[in-house]
């Protein structure tokens, strides 16, 4: 795998093995010291254009994690706002000569015109209304912590779908892991043709209760040069997860940054049903295993599970080198704490 551009670029093995190799990344979290050499040496550049507290913040500590060398750039403060255009701000960054760029934009396409430009990889992390890759990747795994896989499942995704990125890339992703995908929303924010994608279409919460999943997604005001819906009152009445129609059994979702008291009540944010922190959480370890295949994985055996333990059976996962790694091997199988003392 050169780039990760879109969803669409990965079948149902890839996602298999990404989500894979987060979880063998998760067992590093989860230790004193939380990183490992498998990236040590690359340089990866995170290039955004857009305000983000959670993508950009785990792209960064994932890149750590793996000892690469981060470089942050955003488009504020910088000579974007002198006029320089998008590629030749890419091409100027390219003479630092990054391994992998991971690009935030508003405009859809943007990180497929940009891996034409430069040797580097390149990961979409959001091009404008268009897709979100990793947090679909993210959202997988999330979910095969949480329910033990989603072949299927009934997920609903919730709210502002036309302007949703998130949308876009969560259709086509659970859909290829097996599930069946409902989106529901006001008419006005429902795209026209995308049954084309496979997923139903509601414009009601009355069958909400037959859902596994209720994936609700925020007003994506800042995308909208027009009104969309009366009033977010009105659209909170018809359309706002709240605790009269979250059931117990149901898991609550929300890729964030939430509108309380909008598309959520906080009294179901709050509740045993959220894994919205896990999302967050999900985010390092999942892109952690992005960069490490795109920069490293060609030259490693992808990790595999047998079935039997995803479901909770006694079969033991086979090793990798991405087990090697968390060990404290680089990627040349050499002991890295033996280098240092000089073995």
């Amino acid at each position: 795998m050169k780039h990760l551009l879109s969803i669409e670029d990965l079948d149902r093995s890839a996602i298999e093995r990404i989500v894979e190799r987060a979880t063998r990344f998760a067992e590093v979290s989860d230790r004193d010291i939380k990183k490992v050499p498998a990236l040590r040496g690359r340089m990866i550049l995170n290039l955004f254009y857009e305000a983000s507290t959670r993508t950009r913040s785990s792209f960064e500590l994932a890149a750590k994690r793996l000892s690469a060398d981060v470089v942050n750039f955003a488009a504020s403060g910088s000579s974007v706002e002198k006029g320089e255009s998008l590629k030749d701000t890419v091409l100027t960054l390219s003479a630092h000569k990054p391994d992998a760029i991971v690009l935030r934009t508003p405009w859809a396409g943007a990180a497929e015109l940009v891996s034409r430009w430069c040797s580097a990889a390149i990961v979409n992390a959001g091009d404008g209304k268009h897709e979100h890759p990793t947090q679909a990747l993210l959202d997988v795994y999330t979910l095969r912590e949480r329910l033990g896989g989603i072949d299927g499942a009934s997920i609903w995704i919730v709210g502002d779908v036309a302007h949703s990125r998130v949308a876009r890339s969560n259709i086509i992703a659970f859909q290829r892991m097996g599930a069946n995908v409902t989106v529901v929303g006001p008419p006005t924010l429902i795209p026209r043709g995308i049954e084309t994608l496979g997923c139903e279409v509601r414009f009601t919460l009355a069958d909400l209760a037959s859902a596994d999943v209720v994936y609700a997604l925020r007003m994506q005001r800042e995308r909208m040069s027009e009104t969309w819906v009366p009033s977010l009152r009105e659209y909170a009445a018809w359309y706002q997860i709240n605790a009269g129609r979250l059931t117990a059994r149901q898991v609550l979702m929300h890729p964030g940054p939430v509108n309380r008291g909008v598309e959520l009540s906080g009294e179901v944010l709050d509740s045993p049903q959220a894994a919205i922190t896990a999302q967050v959480g999900a985010g390092v370890v999942v892109r952690m295993a992005v960069l490490y295949e795109l920069l490293a994985g060609a030259k490693a055996p992808s990790p595999r599970r047998q079935r039997s333990h995803i479901a909770g059976g006694d079969d033991q996962p086979e090793p990798s080198t991405t087990d090697a790694l968390a060990e404290g091997e680089d990627s040349d199988g050499a002991v890295a704490s033996g280098r240092r003392h000089g073995a």
